[in-house]
């Protein structure tokens, strides 16, 4: 089992393929294999690495009272170091992409580019991010009560009547979870406040220099979109694509389309000597 030595945690990693580097950073409360359909797909022509954060998966957790995402960034900056990775394209979906937008602010000359799906950024943007993140906190109580899980199903389903167009498989992310071990309560306190608190990080998007695509699924929550607004307002070196029939998890929910828009912004925008090695995603429409 690949395991490497980041700060005061052993952290799993599973790497495919050769040739330049795409580090995928995971969602909350689920894992590296969050990321399986891409590492897979596109490990014909790069070398795809992803971990588990600290708190999650094989990884596990810590003895550290607190998390932060200037802490998972830490974490990401030991990665990097210990496997000798150079000039990686950064991957992150939802606190993923929060690590990884976090990231390429501290070492923006460290890296060949960036992808941020389904994410948000540091920014409170009116009333209705305030109560987002309140609602986030909100569920540290009841899942010590009757699990994180029982809060979650009851969290989507709110979000599917509540907020218009709003869906996803959520049986992806179960089907990921199913024979692991559950998450530690306390570790899924400690990850739900850290994202709770990233609005008291500064990350300054202006500062990301290098070519970066942001991807969305259409069906996709309210306040993803709004950041998203942000974020392509923000990043000097931006695109944006829509991913069709898709929802929070849009590199699961349609990883055929998710995998091919990655693969054709990378030899566009980055590696122009190559050619994807998937199918060319459709069009996609406006980016919101």
């Amino acid at each position: 089992m690949p395991i490497v030595r980041t700060n005061d945690i052993d952290t799993y990693y599973e790497r495919r393929g050769d040739g330049p580097v795409l580090l995928f950073v995971h969602a909350a409360i689920v894992d590296a294999s969050q990321w399986l359909p891409q590492l897979e797909a596109l490990s014909d022509e790069y070398t795809t690495i992803a971990y588990d954060v600290r708190g999650h998966g094989l990884t596990g957790r810590s003895e550290r009272e607190e998390y932060s995402v200037d802490l998972f960034v830490d974490d990401l900056e030991a990665l990097v170091e210990e496997l000798e990775l150079d000039q990686p394209v950064i991957v992150g979906l939802s606190t993923g992409g929060c690590i990884a937008q976090a990231y390429a602010v501290r070492h923006p000359e460290s890296i060949a580019g960036l992808v941020l799906a389904d994410t948000f950024t540091a920014a409170v943007l009116d009333w209705r991010d305030r109560v987002q993140f309140a609602a986030l906190r909100a569920t540290v109580p009841p899942a010590r009560l009757v699990g994180y899980e029982r809060v979650e199903r009851v969290k989507n389903w709110f979000h599917e009547r509540f907020d218009a167009g709003a869906t996803g498989d959520y049986g992806n992310i179960e089907r990921l979870r199913r024979g692991k071990p559950n998450m530690a309560t306390d570790e899924f306190a400690k990850v739900i406040r850290a994202i709770a608190d990233f609005p008291e990080t500064t990350v300054d998007l202006t500062a990301i220099t290098v070519p970066t695509l942001v991807l969305y699924g259409e069906n996709e929550l309210q306040f993803i979109r709004r950041h998203v607004l942000r974020i392509a307002a923000e990043i000097p070196d931006v695109t944006v694509r829509k991913v069709p029939n898709a929802g929070h998890a849009a590199n699961l929910d349609n990883h055929e389309f998710f995998t091919a828009a990655m693969a054709a912004f990378l030899t566009d925008h980055i590696y122009t000597d190559r050619t994807p090695s998937v199918g060319e995603p459709g069009d996609t429409g406006e980016p919101v």
